[in-house]
């Protein structure tokens, strides 16, 4: 991975935006920002909902210079709320996500061969962290949980505010930018995972997890807060009756976290995993079927009956009525159904 060319951009924030006016958050401040975008500034959700703490954290973040881990499970929208915050700013953001395949010179760089002049020649090309590392980006690690251990130790010396960032291959120190901005994702705290949710995550070193400023905690909205947000997603769920079924699957979804939280299911539904379920009922135009290819068909089969049993909580209804086959195959030439 390497980086490309962008355009230029300012040297450090120019503007400032209020807190309040801004992120809709009951909070006196302002925060440095841009006052226009370059390419690397996510685009605006403007159906996005903001948690006011995690929010908080992020701004800290970017205004006073302080690393921020971002922890929580799947969906709740972690990297999502990293890119939202630098959107209103217009704030660079870079993501990389730490899977297994990320190396230290993917990281750092490496030698190329290209042409010049017609010429095969070796040249050094930075890899994206030295690159952020010398400009006002606010760079996302994703799955921090789950990086390899020589790319960690990498990002250890990264995580202090005046670290200097030893490039061997180059014999160079660089200094990072005084509005360089580092965060990260995790699904755990570091510790492992003992729920079997998060395959491939990984005990942090301590030293290296006690060098992040802030480490905040976001988890699931609220039924209506989350319903908002399908919403945003789906706005056909808003339409007569779809309302009411827009908030019994919000409700199915906080049946399963529940269900989760007490060792009764092994699978838990998203925010994301309710967009998709408004998505294919619009599709398919059943409820039932719907729920089964978003979410029921990755379940242990084991486990079906308690969800039929969260399902008939929510709706009244029998989940039985996702096994029924809703097309029938037909002979092509007699026009007729088959039996």
């Amino acid at each position: 991975m390497t980086a490309t060319n962008s355009k230029p951009v300012l040297d450090g924030p120019d503007t400032t935006v209020e807190i309040r006016e801004t992120f809709g958050i009951d909070a006196e401040g302002e925060v440095p920002a841009f006052s226009e975008p370059s390419e690397h500034v996510p685009r605006i959700d403007a159906g996005y909902r903001f948690h006011p703490a995690t929010t908080m954290a992020i701004l800290a973040g970017f205004a006073e210079d302080r690393r921020v881990l971002v922890q929580g499970r799947h969906g709740t929208g972690k990297s999502s709320h990293i890119e939202q915050v630098a959107a209103r700013l217009n704030w660079p953001c870079i993501r990389i996500n730490l899977d297994s395949h990320i190396s230290r010179i993917d990281l750092i760089g490496k030698d190329a061969i290209v042409l010049r002049d017609g010429k095969q020649v070796t040249e050094y090309r930075e890899g994206l962290l030295p690159w952020c590392y010398q400009r006002p980006v606010a760079l996302v690690l994703d799955e921090y949980d789950a990086g390899r251990p020589d790319v960690m130790f990498v990002v250890q010396r990264v995580l202090e505010a005046e670290g200097r960032l030893t490039i061997l291959d180059q014999n160079k120190v660089l200094m990072p930018h005084p509005f360089f901005r580092l965060f990260a994702t995790a699904n755990t705290v570091g510790l492992g995972d003992m729920s079997g949710l998060y395959h491939g995550t990984q005990q942090l070193n301590q030293a290296q997890l006690d060098r992040w400023n802030i480490i905040s905690r976001l988890d699931y909205l609220h039924e209506d807060e989350e319903a908002e947000v399908v919403l945003s997603k789906a706005p056909w769920m808003g339409e007569g009756q779809n309302v009411e079924i827009l908030l019994q699957m919000v409700r199915m979804a906080s049946q399963t976290r529940i269900g989760f939280a007490a060792g009764d299911v092994s699978t838990v539904m998203s925010p994301r995993t309710v967009i998709s379920w408004a998505q294919n009922y619009r599709i398919f135009r059943n409820l039932e079927y719907a729920f089964e290819v978003a979410f029921l068909n990755r379940c242990d089969e084991a486990e079906w009956p308690i969800l039929a049993e969260y399902y008939q909580r929510c709706f009244g209804r029998n989940l039985e009525e996702a096994r029924t086959p809703l097309w029938q195959r037909v002979s092509v030439e007699a026009g007729e159904n088959e039996t």
